[in-house]
């Protein structure tokens, strides 16, 4: 992807600024996705991709960028100059969104990139178009704990200016509950890539994993890509990747997206990274009444889930 593609893809964005506005959501087979998507979804679920093609799926917040970033320092060989090459949702096209003209969906982004690609999505894993699991494609999924994913989510959509206002934080917590956000339900989400692991060979993380020990996920990561560098390399991914220097790279922090998309006043795009922060937000009737939920929304699966380290 050229310097050159990277400026078309954020002067695009500006052009279409007068047509960008909070959209609403629409319900795809019971999971609520933005407007635009879900007009589109026809086209995404028909998106064969290439074996060689990588998927990196996520329930929003839970890590996703951090992660497209340490997969294109393991495919440079912790080329720090490579991966400045275009920000990341150029370097790593998200399948499924789609925005006004002239700024180019997913699929367009896709459709002028040779394969193997780092391909993003958010989509739950029964919306994932066939093509990922026919053609036998490797697929990462990260999930983070329910109160930080949430907590997160709601400053996200607070400085999204295209995702449905998200009203006063108690009422988000519900809102979170019901699965009435983009993208559907967090439970739901977690659950179903966790019950396809092992059939679909997916890598499964946990974001507390990652920030307890970066190295030992790093790894993990090149094994399952069965990539191989040296000790001296991972050391400079961990380093590369930290929160501190993400949120200072321009090619990682989004603050390339102009304000009537990404309103990082309200709150950057890269706000704490923090395992724990969700005890700054929830009340403790408010977490009693989240773990008891909680509790009857995930009796069926035992996934180990942490809210500290």
């Amino acid at each position: 992807m050229s310097d050159e593609k990277a400026m078309d893809y954020y002067t695009a964005i500006k052009k279409a600024e007068k047509q960008l506005h909070r959209f609403p959501l629409i319900s795809v087979r019971n999971v609520p996705l933005m407007s635009l998507i879900a007009d589109n979804f026809e086209n995404i679920w028909a998106f064969n991709p290439h074996p060689s093609d990588l998927l990196i799926a996520t329930y929003p917040k839970a890590g996703t960028t951090w992660t497209q970033e340490i997969v294109d320092l393991l495919q440079h060989n912790g080329d720090a100059e490579a991966c400045k090459r275009a920000p990341t949702p150029v370097r790593s096209p998200f399948l499924e969104i789609c925005s006004p003209k002239p700024i180019p969906s997913g699929l367009d982004l896709l459709k002028n990139m040779e394969p193997p690609r780092m391909i993003k999505t958010h989509l739950p894993f029964q919306l994932v178009p066939p093509g990922f699991w026919e053609n036998k494609c490797k697929t990462i999924y990260v999930a983070r704990n329910a109160k930080d994913n949430l907590v997160s989510y709601f400053h996200f959509d607070r400085m999204n200016q295209t995702q449905p206002e998200p009203g006063p934080w108690d009422d988000y917590i519900h809102k979170f509950m019901r699965g009435n956000t983009g993208w559907g339900s967090w439970y739901d989400h977690v659950k179903g890539y966790w019950a396809e692991r092992e059939k679909m060979n997916i890598l499964y993380l946990f974001y507390e994993d990652m920030k307890e020990n970066p190295r030992r996920e790093v790894e993990r990561i090149m094994r399952y890509l069965d990539l191989s560098v040296s000790d001296e390399v991972i050391s400079r991914i961990v380093e590369l990747t930290s929160f501190k220097n993400m949120k200072e790279n321009p090619m990682t922090n989004y603050s390339c997206v102009p304000a009537p998309v990404f309103n990082h006043e309200v709150s950057p795009f890269m706000r704490k990274g923090e395992v724990g922060d969700w005890r700054n937000h929830f009340t403790p009737e408010q977490s009693n009444i989240f773990d008891e939920d909680y509790k009857e929304k995930m009796k069926d699966v035992n996934i180990p889930f942490r809210d500290h380290i």
